[in-house]
């Protein structure tokens, strides 16, 4: 297949008129969308303990309320690729009541309404925990045990959870957070998929966060190889988590990139990459004025489309 070309549904694909979203987002040149699941739970409200009652609709009501968004979609003909989970799904400080609500319902009602939208992927963040229980293999335990309780209703639904490269902070100073170890990555993945007898579990490669923890991108996911499932494509300072265009922000005068994008084109290439070149731009929406949105939405595409012929795929 040919690399297809996606984008959050944040801020394009509304509830009060899906339709219109739909059209917008084919118009702009998209064939593909990362369904943001997480903002009906957004991590501002879950991090302030603020929970609102969105997932406690049954399946059929969730369904329901999703059929015209769904529909959209399908009739504009564009794939929801992938879907990312509410995050984070466990918050250190929360209660257990919190926790327990995160995991035991939000979790669940998410993957089934992955399976509703047809979509094969969807992304969770890792547990940051390296600070409370003292190391990264600690942390990785209270993750995997996470997934354990997910794997099969993920193999029931054909569904692959795909844990992503995050960051984390430590005061003012940013650090390697979770799944930042490629190499740990793939013997975790590959242990789980082999003991499940299924692709339960596969990597979302985010380069904005890649950015943050300086990561070698090429390196990375060449390592990754065929378990790289989906991506989340955005660009940064360097210094904050900012979900902007590619090729935005620049290091010197000489408008050297900040983020290495040819180390990027080449991993994928590396790997024969055969996937959605997804943007993961939905807050660059709301820096260019409404009246742009359009305009915006066009311009990340032709990026995807030039990445796309980089990798030797030509874009039709």
């Amino acid at each position: 297949m040919n690399l297809g070309i996606g984008v959050q549904t944040q801020n394009v694909l509304e509830d009060d008129n899906p339709t219109e979203g739909a059209k917008t987002l084919k118009a702009a040149g998209f064939d593909a969308v990362d369904f943001s699941l997480h903002g009906y739970l957004k991590n501002k409200d879950i991090y302030r303990f603020s929970i609102n009652r969105f997932f406690e609709k049954t399946v059929k009501e969730s369904e329901a309320f999703f059929t015209p968004h769904k529909e959209a979609l399908e009739q504009a003909g564009i794939d929801v690729w992938q879907m990312h989970m509410p995050y984070p799904v466990y918050v250190p400080k929360g209660s257990r009541r919190l926790n327990e609500y995160l995991r035991r319902t939000v979790a669940p009602k998410s993957m089934l309404l992955c399976r509703f939208f047809g979509c094969k992927h969807i992304v969770i963040h890792g547990f940051k925990l390296a600070y409370y229980v003292g190391s990264e293999e600690k942390e990785w335990e209270a993750t995997e045990e996470f997934l354990e309780e997910l794997a099969p209703l993920a193999k029931e639904l054909g569904v692959t959870m795909c844990i992503e490269n995050l960051y984390d902070g430590v005061g003012d100073r940013l650090t390697e957070g979770p799944c930042c170890d490629a190499v740990k990555a793939v013997k975790r993945i590959d242990a789980m998929n082999e003991k499940y007898g299924a692709e339960v579990l596969g990597f979302c490669f985010d380069t904005g966060h890649g950015n943050l923890a300086h990561l070698d991108f090429e390196e990375f996911i060449t390592t990754l190889g065929d378990r790289l499932k989906v991506l989340h494509i955005h660009d940064n300072d360097g210094w904050r988590d900012l979900h902007q265009i590619p090729f935005v922000f620049t290091k010197t005068r000489e408008n050297k990139s900040a983020t290495d994008w040819e180390g990027f084109i080449r991993g994928l290439k590396n790997i024969n990459y055969k996937g959605v070149l997804n943007f993961e731009t939905g807050p660059a929406l709301t820096a260019f004025p409404d009246d742009l949105k359009c305009e915006t939405l066009k311009f990340i595409a032709d990026i995807g489309k030039y990445f796309a012929n980089k990798l030797d795929t030509a874009y039709v």
